[in-house]
């Protein structure tokens, strides 16, 4: 058993830091003390299970509504992103969903105008917000704050709905399954972004890219008072799961017009080192595609004998976070420097994202203070840590508590 486990029992609700030291900041025990005065007040309350269907049901795309069970709404506001020349393969400038769409806002009822928010990051290959409805409505109405669940360039509803039904990916599945053969990894679930992936492995770094542009824009409009829900000068923080976690570390080492300088990180099932991640699974692409993937840009990315990316800061801040000795110095320095605003769990189980890459992107110390390492009593893993078809609902229900609990702790 890992050590950082042993002081922590999975069939306990309420969390303590995996570890103990006197690397643990002072500051940091009157947090622990607001999280499990939480934890208990709320855990009578909160059926995770339960209210995960029920959101399901509730939500529609595009269509505003109170949820007054706890006093909060969602709304939904427009976006359009800007096509960059030559940041977007010329096969995906006509995909029009990814340029213009929605993304919906958690709010709290009755107030108009708010000045805190934070922004919620989703994982890789998602088609939907099924699975961030009940984290966005825990985090909006035990913080006070609104939540904004963006969109990942090519996902959710930035994507075609042709690339989630699976009769119009049939023909695309059986090819693949056809080519790799022994692939059991090939599904419905993953075969357009494990096709997409395999033809131009590019498209990982332009869709980070290009949704990092975005959400400078999205920062720019809210704190200079443009945005209908928000005052001017806004702060904003992430909560991050998965690559949105990676797509975070990368900004806020750029940093871009010094927008992010102030925002305050929780990271779920995030924050690994590039080289680290494991991203073979049924939902989110196959085997060969991870393997294109993975080779593209540990071995041939910003190395092309031919000058290929535009180098600005956001660039430099993606290939630092590749392979865990490339600007090592530089990049645990940052990480170590920006360490009161970055807080995260990661699961002892997870192969997707494990803790060792964790360590390799903050620094094993700093990954010590700031990342707690988590397990749970139940079946779990990266993709679906709080599955709501199992009978022990109670320890889902726990675990979804002792993670949230903390990170509306942090975030408040």
């Amino acid at each position: 058993m890992h050590a950082a486990l042993k002081k922590f029992h999975p069939a306990i609700a309420i969390s303590t830091p995996h570890r103990c030291s006197c690397h643990m900041q002072a500051s940091f025990f009157p947090l622990i003390c607001g999280y499990l005065k939480k934890d208990i007040s709320l855990q009578e309350k909160m059926n995770y299970c339960q209210r995960f269907t029920e959101l399901g049901n509730l939500f529609k795309q595009g269509a505003d509504c109170r949820l007054p069970e706890t006093k909060t709404s969602i709304r939904f506001f427009s976006f359009g992103s800007t096509l960059c020349s030559g940041e977007t393969l010329p096969a995906d400038c006509h995909i029009e969903e990814n340029y213009s769409f929605e993304y919906p806002v958690f709010t709290p009822c009755g107030k108009q105008k708010q000045d805190k928010a934070i922004l919620l990051l989703h994982g890789l290959n998602e088609r939907n917000w099924t699975k961030y409805l009940t984290w966005a409505e825990y985090l909006c109405s035990n913080t006070g704050k609104p939540v904004i669940l963006f969109p990942i360039a090519f996902h959710i509803n930035r994507s075609p709905l042709s690339w989630s039904t699976p009769r119009a990916l049939s023909s695309l599945l059986n090819c693949r399954r056809n080519k790799y053969t022994d692939d059991r990894s090939i599904s419905f679930a993953n075969v357009a972004l494990s096709e997409r992936i395999s033809q131009n492995p590019e498209r990982f770094y332009l869709s980070g890219r290009q949704t990092c542009a975005d959400l400078t824009s999205l920062y720019e409009e809210i704190k200079k008072g443009k945005h209908p829900l928000f005052t001017e000068g806004t702060h904003i923080d992430i909560f991050a799961y998965s690559i949105g976690a990676f797509l975070s570390q990368v900004a806020l080492m750029a940093n871009p017009k010094g927008l992010f300088a102030d925002t305050r990180l929780f990271m779920f099932c995030g924050g690994s080192i590039f080289r680290s991640m494991h991203g073979v699974s049924r939902s989110i692409m196959d085997r060969a595609a991870f393997e294109k993937l993975y080779n593209y840009y540990v071995y041939t990315f910003g190395m092309e004998p031919i000058a290929k990316w535009f180098r600005d800061k956001a660039f430099d801040a993606f290939f630092q976070m590749i392979l865990p000795e490339r600007f090592q110095t530089q990049r645990e320095s940052f990480f170590e420097r920006i360490g009161e605003k970055i807080r995260g769990i990661v699961l002892a189980q997870d192969v997707v994202i494990p803790y060792h890459g964790v360590q390799e992107a903050l620094g094993i110390k700093n990954t010590e203070v700031r990342i707690e390492l988590l397990d749970f009593p139940y079946p779990y893993s990266h993709e679906n840590p709080f599955p709501v078809n199992l009978k022990d609902v109670s320890s889902v229900d726990r675990s979804f508590m002792n993670v949230f609990s903390q990170a509306a702790g942090f975030l408040e």
